[in-house]
């Protein structure tokens, strides 16, 4: 079995931080960047350190939130060009600049890499703040997908640029933590991702969903979740449902999320059952719902649903890749094929689909797997990180600054 790179670390009783986190993206917006954040706000606001959420405002209505060890600075933003329902942040470093100046956060971290974030570092190390950063998403590999392919290099370039500027780099596996210090980046520290065992749980299963999916108790429920969007390989779950159903004629296959190619798929697809977004526990019930959990994106640098399908008591085939080759004992808890091979995605998921024995012992394993895959244990590790970078960056300050008594 892979171990996931978590360190077990006693909680230290220590002043709280201030931590201001920049992001452009945040609940209610459905990703696995947002999802993330909010569990890793939680945590360190459970440990006692106080986040100030600096984000794009997300509607005209939206108001900037504010309670305990939280509060919220809203910027401007405007829409990503063919990607529906996210925002990137316009740029505010002499409004960040300002911000900090009047109250200075003990380190910065910027989660995403966009126009925000940029300004983001940049203000930062104008005012000697410690920075850290987050590798969430491909940006740079996207291009290809939206029809500007000679934009690849560009935004690698950026990519690189703005997270070497700051201390620490996080991504979610060791896989991408060793392809991004042979592509130059100096600095990367690896932090994986949990899952809620309790939302996500086989229990949640729905005879009452299924039925209304056109699916009996002893059919076969395919189920895919995710983002609608052409970075996902959705023509290969497709393709793999074809080929189930020739085995398997009464199988269903259900496709949960949105994004802009559901239109053309719900319309070339009219057997497919186009569930949309869903949320908590509506979502959970989706996942437990359904017997057989097929992902071949290529594009993921985590894949949070991975995990939540496990969690959900399903069987998961995936490529070898991302969360699914750090979590993922082939054959045990999931069923892995090489990134890139088709066919033989393909014929993993007729196996799985047309054996309810493996399914079951999978699905069985892939949920005592997920168990171990603790939200509390990673928090603890990201918390002990910025710690840690806060301690360097005091530790390196000229004695006669007037802020160094100020940083934890």
């Amino acid at each position: 079995m892979k171990d996931v790179d978590f360190v077990t670390e006693e909680r230290c009783l220590r002043p709280s931080l201030r931590i201001a986190l920049v992001t452009e993206t945040w609940a209610p917006e459905i990703n696995g960047v947002a999802m993330t954040l909010g569990r890793m706000v939680d945590g360190l606001i459970a440990r006692g350190h106080r986040v100030q959420l600096v984000r794009p405002r997300q509607a005209l209505s939206d108001r900037a939130a504010d309670g305990p060890g939280f509060e919220e600075v809203l910027a401007h933003g405007m829409k990503i060009p063919n990607y529906e329902g996210l925002r990137f942040g316009l740029p505010a470093r002499t409004r960040l600049f300002r911000l900090w100046s009047r109250q200075r956060p003990d380190l910065v971290h910027v989660a995403t890499e966009g126009p925000l974030g940029w300004s983001a570092v940049s203000a930062s190390i104008r005012l000697g703040i410690p920075v850290t950063s987050d590798f969430h998403t491909n940006f740079d590999s996207y291009s290809a997908h939206y029809g500007v392919g000679w934009l690849e290099r560009p935004v690698a370039a950026w990519l690189k640029r703005m997270h070497n500027r700051t201390a620490v780099t996080f991504v979610p596996t060791r896989a991408m933590a060793q392809d991004l210090r042979a592509r130059g980046y100096r600095s990367v520290e690896v932090i994986a991702r949990g899952v809620d065992t309790e939302l996500f749980n086989p229990a949640r299963r729905s005879a009452a969903l299924r039925a209304s999916w056109g699916v009996a108790a002893d059919e076969l429920a395919v189920v895919w979740v995710g983002r609608v969007a052409p970075e996902k390989n959705l023509r290969l779950v497709l393709e793999a449902f074809a080929a189930i159903r020739r085995r398997t004629p009464d199988a269903r296959l259900v496709i949960v999320g949105d994004g802009p190619l559901r239109k053309s798929l719900q319309e070339g697809n009219p057997d497919v059952v186009f569930a949309g977004a869903r949320r908590g526990e509506d979502l959970a019930a989706h996942y437990a719902s359904g017997d057989l959990f097929l992902f071949p994106s290529l594009s993921e640098t985590w894949g949070n649903v991975t995990l939540e399908a496990m969690a959900s008591g399903l069987c998961v085939v995936a490529y070898d890749c991302a969360a699914a080759a750090e979590v993922i004992a082939s054959g045990g808890d999931g069923l892995l094929v090489r990134p890139g091979a088709a066919a033989a995605f393909v014929a993993e998921s007729v196996v799985a689909a047309s054996d309810r024995g493996l399914r079951a012992r999978i699905a069985e394993a892939a949920r005592r797997r997920s168990e171990s895959l603790d939200w509390e244990r990673i928090n603890d590790r990201f918390t002990t990180s910025l710690q840690r970078v806060v301690d360097e960056a005091q530790a390196a300050l000229p004695d006669f600054l007037p802020f160094k008594a100020t940083v934890r």
